[in-house]
């Protein structure tokens, strides 16, 4: 992993933290092939509302941020958030 994928995912682990009740179960892995870099978030079960949002308006907001701060490494950089 590279330090931009470090970067990314200590982002989303920041984030992602502050937003849940289960701060210790927020786990991210980063996926780096070609031109992409896929950012997995895990969250406990109970959480996962809360990172998705009333519509998805929280995730959409998180995937905005993520595609903006990845715009500088010339990646496509997307995020999947995976329950426990």
């Amino acid at each position: 992993m590279n330090a931009n994928a470090t970067q990314m995912d200590e982002l989303v682990n920041q984030i992602a933290r502050s937003l849940v009740d289960r701060p210790q179960d927020v786990l991210v892995n980063a996926v780096e092939s070609g031109h992409s870099m896929v950012l997995e978030l895990h969250v406990a079960k109970e959480d996962l509302g809360k990172i998705i949002g009333k519509k998805g308006r929280t995730a959409q907001a998180l995937r905005v941020l993520i595609g903006a701060a990845g715009a500088k490494t010339k990646k496509r950089t997307l995020l999947e958030i995976i329950d426990q």
